[in-house]
């Protein structure tokens, strides 16, 4: 039986040491809930250890494979470039080491969950209906990365009963957290909870506070509230070890985490594992087999029995 990769796990990086230490914290917390397999973490800048020292851990603990999964929300320049970069130069520092590289987290259904607890917490039973959101996100110079952020909105606000959820980022990115608290206002909100779209305290989620405690205190007939990071919740945890899974497996999905035929979602729970048949082409006369007409979902059967 060969030995498991062990999980090297990359994060962001904070200016902020309470920040630093929920990340160092995390990683230690996945390791004692997985005594057989050697995990490490790192960051990429602003926050010790550096990623090549969690690497080097591994590598001082007799580990030659492993798989990094990036403690991140969503894909923008770290995930897409920062991080293979360094691993890139790891190989090169370490030779015959191999890895594999995980997905960024967000937006999975576990972590929708957490969102929603977060919200319940500052409502204490207030009717959602009289509830509008306003997930703020990091913001990126990406707009694959920003859009991201919009996709986890939308997920959230379907099924759940808000009456809206709209979206701003606190960084690099339109519209700042006051402007979005103004298309809030503009569009009728009378109560708006602030929801950052962050795994752990730090400098920015601060900053989502200030700004809001600025507005609110700007709009006091408005009922403003701000609610808490995701945190270092057990989803949070097994959500790294489904993305291990799926790294070390080699499994590369289409969006599927948050697939109405894969996942229940709230209001959507009579599709999952529904069979999917390919759409009737018009142009198609039947004579064309193999053509790839029909956008089937079936035609790969889209992993639905995993």
């Amino acid at each position: 039986m060969t030995t498991p990769p062990a999980l090297l796990i990359a994060g962001h990086g904070t200016r902020d040491d309470a920040g630093a230490e929920a990340f160092r914290d995390f990683v230690r917390e996945l390791g004692r809930r997985h005594p057989d397999l050697p995990v490490a973490g790192g960051f990429i800048e602003l926050s010790p250890p550096p990623l090549g020292e969690a690497v080097a851990e591994l590598v001082e603990r007799g580990v030659r494979r492993f798989a990094a999964v990036p403690l991140m929300l969503v894909s923008a320049g770290h995930a897409k470039g920062d991080i293979p970069a360094a691993l890139a130069r790891e190989k090169e520092r370490h030779p015959g080491i191999s890895y594999t590289y995980g997905r960024p987290l967000g937006p999975h259904p576990a972590l929708l969950s957490v969102l929603e607890r977060r919200l319940d917490e500052v409502l204490g039973g207030a009717d959602r209906a009289e509830v509008t959101v306003l997930l703020v996100g990091r913001g990126s110079t990406d707009p694959d990365a920003n859009a991201e952020v919009f996709k986890a909105a939308r997920l959230l606000w379907e099924g759940r009963g808000y009456a809206g959820v709209e979206t701003a980022f606190v960084s690099l990115a339109a519209p700042d957290v006051p402007s979005g608290l103004e298309r809030c206002a503009a569009l009728g909100a009378r109560r708006i909870v602030v929801l950052p779209y962050f795994l752990f305290t730090g400098i920015l989620p601060d900053r989502v506070r200030q700004q809001t405690q600025d507005w609110a205190a700007a709009h006091p007939e408005l009922d403003v509230r701000s609610a808490d990071v995701i945190g270092p919740e057990p989803e949070l945890l097994d959500l790294v070890m489904e993305r291990y899974e799926e790294a070390v497996k080699g499994d590369l999905r289409m969006n599927c985490d948050s697939c109405v035929y894969r996942i229940a979602l709230p209001g959507f729970e009579d599709k999952v594992g529904l069979p999917q048949q390919p759409h009737f082409h018009p142009d198609d006369d039947g004579h064309h087999h193999g053509h790839g007409h029909g956008h089937h979902h079936g035609g790969h059967s889209h992993s639905h029995a995993h």
